[in-house]
């Protein structure tokens, strides 16, 4: 008999690159090259005679090593990712200071070049070979250690605010409500009775849900999927309240293919039923209505509610609330939300949050 050993550990920690090759990244790029440009030209206004020529040439030259830089880092970051972090550091470094020299010897070159020509004389071309090469390795390995370990750091620090995050909700994920639970399993100690068939298809929708609940494999899933186990708790709900629940979709618009994090809809129906129906003696309608509007999707569920004027304030509701404002800042942070309203006798929660699919990765 054998025994196999589960390392717990997880994968190994990379690299972190930014995506250099992504227009955002080489505007930053060129902003940053020409703002340490104007510095430099500043700094040196008096060892010059014309700024702006000095500013010119300075500017082209850290435009080529900016460039070229990213335009390395770009190719060879998933390579550099698929290594360990002492090793693909030192070889990002050795890249970075590689280009650096190869680019400033191509400007000496030009420079000498331009010289032997009959071109005149021009501060835009370097004539200390030596100087201007150890110079720029110099400041090229000073540059892009710091950066390097920027990166490293910036990336830490947001994969632990995110940890964090998903920890607390997930905790909140845990949290069953045991009514929902106990009411459940009564209604199918009673079907079992009086109707085996719809008690196994009750069982099995409780398994379902139950399973969507505590499930930490995917974070992210269809709106289609998320949509079927609201529709699941609502079968369930159903068997319980028979005519007192009524529920109306409204969701044909609604692109399925978007990915949503995971019980965002299911939880809203939950609090309608639990805070709202199952107060009201003769329950009532809840309506679940969806739109996609200028790359936005848009869910509200709106559900009567007993003439009371803390209905939002209450635990389980504000509660699961919080849950779901989680889930949308941990997706799309600074891009959706969750807006709530109480008037005339009628709570409404909607969800806003940004059009997105599953992304397609390339082999």
């Amino acid at each position: 008999m054998t025994s196999t050993a589960i390392d717990h550990r997880g994968p190994a920690p990379t690299l972190h690159l930014p995506d250099f090759c992504s227009a955002q990244a080489v505007l930053a790029i060129v902003l940053i090259v020409e703002v340490v440009a104007i510095m430099i030209a500043l700094v040196r206004d008096s060892l010059v005679h014309n700024f702006w020529i000095d500013l010119a040439g300075c500017s082209l030259f850290l435009l080529w090593v900016g460039l070229t830089c990213s335009a390395v880092l770009c190719r060879t970051r998933a390579w550099l990712q698929s290594m360990s972090i002492p090793r693909a550091a030192t070889i990002a470094l050795g890249l970075l200071l590689l280009t650096v020299g190869i680019v400033s010897e191509l400007v000496f070159r030009v420079g000498q070049t331009w010289s032997s020509g009959g071109g005149a004389a021009t501060p835009l071309f370097p004539l200390d070979h030596a100087g201007f090469l150890l110079r720029n390795v110099a400041v090229g390995f000073i540059v892009s250690a710091l950066a390097l370990r920027y990166f490293h750091i910036s990336a830490e620090g947001k994969r632990n605010v995110e940890m964090a995050a998903l920890a607390r909700i997930r905790a909140l994920q845990a949290r069953i409500r045991p009514h929902f639970l106990f009411n459940s399993m009564n209604t199918i100690a009673e079907l079992t009775r009086s109707n085996p068939e719809r008690a196994e298809q009750a069982v099995e929708d409780l398994a379902d849900l139950f399973r969507a609940s505590l499930d930490e494999a995917h974070t992210q899933i269809s709106l289609r999927d998320e949509l079927e186990i609201a529709r699941t708790h609502q079968r369930i709900e159903q068997l319980r309240l028979g005519d007192r629940l009524q529920v109306q979709w409204d969701v044909d618009s609604l692109p399925m293919r978007a990915q949503v994090p995971a019980l965002i809809v299911q939880p809203l129906l939950e609090n309608a039923v639990y805070h709202g129906i199952e107060m009201l003696p003769a329950g009532g309608l809840i309506t679940i209505t969806g739109s996609l509007r200028d790359g936005r999707i848009e869910i509200e569920v709106r559900n009567p509610i007993p003439l009371q004027h803390n209905y939002g304030d209450r635990e389980g509701n504000r509660m699961a609330l919080e849950n779901i404002s989680q889930r949308l800042s941990l997706a799309w942070p600074g891009r959706a939300r969750i807006e709530t309203r109480q008037e005339a006798g009628e709570f409404s929660a909607r969800l806003i949050f940004p059009f997105a699919e599953a992304a397609q990765h390339s082999p």
